[in-house]
């Protein structure tokens, strides 16, 4: 039976679950926040022992601005109000991201999270924010100042010292990566769902792990 560390999600179609509610954009991210920690829970329940959301892509910024001032809302607010359920679940916050563009007032929020939390030991959850893999290897290339190796180039990735996923879940209907993870995905199992991310629930989540555990994975051998 595989072992499972790592699983990471790529949470497509808030928007256009909104729109299919006839409540708008936003109505979707709300609600995909609302996903997000049910996920979370349940990853505690079936004892993975890291997870990792694709929060905000290096691309994202070419949406519209006050949809992307929304989602920077959403996410501030969170973790101004929830801090203490974080905290009394035991889960470590870990922001993956050039966090050096978002704006001063994000920045303190996030990095008080991750201060305040980064003994907690149940979970870690990574939360990839103004994140770009092509952006994340090509910096890791530049910083690794030793001989260039496998070892020394990933203590230079944004996920130094945390294992590669296993299991990638996207959700949406769209089969790609959208700059995700692109080195640390090379042997994870992928998962594409056509269910709208506010709808992905603990029953998703139960069936992907058992499929993913019957999987027969080689890494190359036979």
């Amino acid at each position: 039976m595989n072992k499972l560390n790592h699983i990471a999600f790529i949470m497509d179609g808030n928007g256009r679950w909104g729109k299919k509610k006839k409540k708008g954009r936003n109505f979707g991210h709300i609600k995909g926040v609302e996903a997000v920690k049910k996920i979370v829970s349940s990853s505690v329940k079936f004892k993975i022992p890291v997870v990792t959301f694709y929060v905000f892509s290096s691309e994202n910024w070419k949406r519209p601005k006050k949809e992307i001032s929304f989602l920077f809302n959403l996410i501030s607010n969170y973790f101004s109000k929830e801090i203490k359920s974080v905290m009394s679940q035991g889960i470590k916050i870990n922001i993956i991201g050039e966090m050096n563009k978002l704006s001063p007032e994000v920045k303190k929020i996030l990095k008080k999270t991750m201060h305040l939390t980064k003994k907690n030991k149940k979970i870690l959850v990574n939360l990839a924010i103004n994140y770009g893999s092509k952006n994340e290897i090509l910096n890791a290339i530049k910083k690794t100042k030793k001989k260039l190796s496998l070892k020394n180039f990933e203590k230079n990735l944004f996920t130094k010292n945390i294992p590669h996923p296993d299991i990638l879940i996207r959700t949406g209907g769209h089969q790609r990566l959208s700059n995700f993870m692109l080195w640390q995905l090379a042997y994870a199992e992928l998962f594409f769902l056509k269910k709208l991310w506010p709808d992905f629930n603990s029953r998703d989540l139960k069936k992907v792990i058992n499929q993913y555990k019957q999987s027969k994975r080689n890494f190359g051998a036979i």
